[in-house]
């Protein structure tokens, strides 16, 4: 039986290194592009409700409007001759782009035609991935997303309670056992042609938590590049908000993270869950700065002074690879944790109150690594504070920064500061790039040298 392709040739390498969903440093850098071209979807998940769309939330499945494949063709056009740092066009949503083939293929054959120097991706459950394995190569799309939740259909089972394939309706063990064999033949198949594959999984506590490591050593053996585990976004109205279910604290996904990164799969900590539509650099929404109606029919797209930006852009990300290599982070080091308030571009440049998420790092003084990403309600949150309980939502922050020691952001209120304060998070308010505030702040800070660093 032939195995799965391991190594990476160098055109493989160039491409992760222009894709900031593969690569952390990238994502400081490069942009990418959701294209809302697939509304249908062929499985059911319980963490879902596809009805319920709201144009201020950030999570997979949630658009604004669906486009054509032609309208699509437009807006790609147009935002490529806008935004220079563009390297990736995505299909992912809002439904299945498989359980849609032909607005999906029709879309990716219009950029691939018009827009050469993108690179294509894909994101799909996996229901009928293995059935569209040759169009994949023959557009030459080198990235595909499987999201795989489960390998044993006992587990798949409390994940999906239905999926449909050529007219027939499959539910229960049934169902779960014919979603775990395709998406595992579709990883597969597509390894061995050199395409590479990231596997999403979601952490629903209760559920699967315990059996993602078993997941991710299977999809590692099928020659998966990377995995990606995200916790649990509950839609309004889907099953599991009926049920009561909760998302795992950061700690559990940071812990479960740190076991997969052992078992030596490399694993993806800058996600951001982005919409089905999203435009812009990882941590950035800008779909509502490309309106289609905006979008000239023709634009000129200048191919060389895209060149000539993007090879700036792999000049720095060469740079901060080199100096992260030159000052590795010490194992035993005694570590700060810093979280970081951030609309994107690598820099501290969001206000405490405005902020959905947070960054968060640990630092030995030295050098700067990354944890993971942190999901929070906005503190402020204009005429809803009055409905709402702004002393309840600070609390809930706090508890999910328990385990920081600084939090950076561009502004914060009295009241936040002070409550921070109190439980040993100390606010400071910094601007410029995110790994020199870290390392000015963690300086100049008392903190550094008198505090319990290994509290958490």
């Amino acid at each position: 039986m032939m195995q799965p392709s391991s190594c990476i040739s160098s055109t493989a390498e160039e491409e992760l290194s222009r894709h900031p969903c593969y690569s952390e440093e990238a994502h400081r850098y490069y942009a990418r592009m959701h294209i809302p071209v697939a509304p249908a979807c062929n499985i059911q998940c319980n963490y879902c409700n596809r009805k319920f769309d709201c144009v201020n939330e950030s999570r997979p499945g949630v658009v604004s409007e669906v486009l054509t494949p032609e309208q699509a063709e437009r807006k790609v056009k147009g935002v490529t001759a806008q935004l220079m740092q563009l390297s990736v066009v995505g299909i992912a949503g809002p439904g299945d782009p498989l359980a849609n083939p032909e607005q999906t293929f029709d879309t990716f054959a219009r950029v691939k035609e018009y827009v050469p120097d993108v690179s294509l991706c894909l994101s799909t459950n996996g229901l009928t991935l293995y059935r569209h394995v040759d169009e994949i190569m023959e557009l030459g799309i080198r990235h595909v997303t499987i999201t795989i939740n489960a390998i044993d259909p006992e587990v798949a089972e409390e994940i999906y309670p239905w999926v449909f394939d050529e007219g027939v309706r499959y539910e229960g063990r049934a169902a779960a056992e014919l979603l775990i064999s395709r998406q595992l033949l579709g990883l597969e198949l597509l390894a061995k042609l050199g395409i590479l594959v990231k596997v999403n999984s979601i952490m629903i506590p209760g559920v699967n938590d315990h059996h993602l490591p078993a997941v991710s050593k299977r999809v590692k053996e099928l020659g998966a590049t990377l995995h990606n585990v995200t916790p649990l976004i509950i839609a309004p109205g889907s099953q599991y908000e009926l049920d009561g279910r909760k998302a795992p604290r950061p700690k559990e996904l940071h812990n479960l993270q740190e076991l997969l990164g052992r078992d030596g799969m490399k694993v993806m900590r800058h996600c951001r869950q982005c919409r089905a539509d999203a435009i812009g650099l990882l941590g950035q929404d800008r779909n509502q700065d490309f309106p289609l109606e905006g979008m000239e029919a023709d634009p000129v797209i200048n191919q060389e002074a895209r060149a000539l930006f993007q090879g700036e852009l792999d000049a720095k990300i060469r740079e901060r690879v080199q100096a992260k290599q030159s000052r590795r982070m010490q194992e035993n080091a005694p570590k700060v944790r810093v979280a970081v308030a951030t609309r994107g571009g690598d820099k501290v440049n969001q206000h405490f109150g405005h902020a959905t998420e947070f960054l968060v790092y640990d630092t030995d003084g030295a050098d700067v690594q990354l944890l993971g990403v942190r999901k929070i309600q906005a503190y402020c949150q204009g005429k809803a504070d009055c409905n709402g309980d702004k002393a309840a939502t600070l609390q809930e922050i706090i508890s999910i920064l328990s385990d920081c020691r600084i939090l950076l952001c561009s502004g914060i209120g009295d009241g936040p500061r002070a409550s921070l304060n109190k439980t040993g998070v100390l606010p400071l308010v910094r601007k410029g790039g995110i790994q020199e505030a870290i390392l000015e702040s963690v300086k100049y800070s008392s903190y550094f040298e008198n505090i319990n660093i290994s509290k958490g």
